[in-house]
């Protein structure tokens, strides 16, 4: 039985699911429906991953063959930032929705919380950060957060999604959604791993009904095999696999590394998003739930902070960094 969490809007989430992040997108349908065989049943996407139709693809031939219902599997993907006016917010969403193919959305994102210019998908479709195919331009739109927030609200409303979230917020702009939330903020995904453990931003979600999602649990080994900019921090960080902390408990409960990490979020009420390759390492990571570590312990791995983020568009754009974070 997978263990959820109870969303602010009602629905339950699972506490640990598969993230599509750098999934190859020829292979995805198939790794998909491989972690559904496991025992999966969050997966966690975005626009920006290039791979909703496949991943797509993969739970609907899990579905056709019996192994699960539609209402077995929850889906999140986000909203990428060239896409943060109402208009566009509507048009995406109705038709990620429609790439998925799967007749809603779970929990639908704000990936981050900036506005870029908007790009014609027929024109640049996966743009990424950028506004050209050559990367070299970088371009802000004054598109306040509030417009696509309530444009989210009526995707909600639409039924096209069930419930909505932000993705790499701070507390003060969560704080300004609250004052004028229609539809609850239902999750918050961050960045958390014990080199960036943000223990205020965690709590002032938790205190507000927000359940947080972390990715990049293992820290800096989702980095290392990213382009030389975005990798830079990841690769001067010693491997928290090999960390003597986090042996050291992992040693004691007779898990791996990996598990240990995973269950420092989850027995803190965190949801991760794990992903691999490796059969016996999805079911290993889907076992985390299976013990419990002491508070002294979990303090022990949050003691490792050291404030270190990875995924952070103010230094790996070093020619347009775009100052989201602190």
């Amino acid at each position: 039985m997978t263990e959820t969490v109870k969303l602010a809007s009602g629905y339950s989430m699972p506490l640990v699911g598969f993230g599509l992040w750098k999934v190859n997108r020829a292979t995805t349908a198939d790794t998909v429906y491989a972690a559904i065989q496991t025992g999966y049943r969050l997966f966690d996407g975005a626009y920006d991953y290039a791979n909703e139709k496949e991943a797509g693809e993969g739970i609907r031939r899990a579905i056709e063959d019996g192994l699960v219902k539609r209402e077995d599997i929850f889906v999140t993907t986000k909203l990428w930032n060239t896409y943060h006016k109402k208009e566009h917010v509507e048009q995406m969403g109705k038709f990620q929705n429609e790439t998925w193919g799967l007749g809603y959305i779970d929990l639908y994102l704000i990936h981050f919380p900036v506005a870029q210019e908007y790009i014609e998908p027929s024109k640049l479709q996966y743009p990424g950060w950028w506004q050209d195919a050559s990367h070299t331009t970088v371009s802000l739109a004054k598109v306040p957060t509030q417009e696509t927030w309530q444009a989210l609200e009526s995707l909600v409303d639409a039924g096209i999604t069930r419930s909505i979230g932000v993705s790499n917020f701070s507390t003060q702009l969560l704080y300004d959604i609250l004052s004028y939330a229609r539809h609850p903020i239902s999750s918050l995904q961050i960045e958390h791993h014990p080199y960036l453990v943000q223990p205020q931003l965690v709590a002032m979600a938790q205190e507000n009904g927000i359940v947080v999602t972390g990715y990049s649990t293992f820290g800096p080994q989702s980095f290392l095999e990213l382009p030389e900019d975005f990798r830079k921090r990841a690769v001067g960080a010693a491997m928290l696999f090999d960390n003597p902390v986090i042996k050291k408990i992992a040693g004691k409960y007779g898990r791996s590394a990996g598990q240990v990490l995973l269950r420092w979020a989850t027995q803190r009420g965190i949801a991760v998003i794990p992903k691999s390759n490796n059969k016996s390492r999805l079911l290993e990571n889907l076992q985390v739930n299976y013990v419990s570590m002491t508070k002294e312990e979990s303090d022990e791995i949050s003691g490792l902070d050291r404030g270190l983020r990875f995924n952070d568009p103010g230094f790996y754009l070093p020619n347009h960094p775009i100052r989201i974070f602190d």
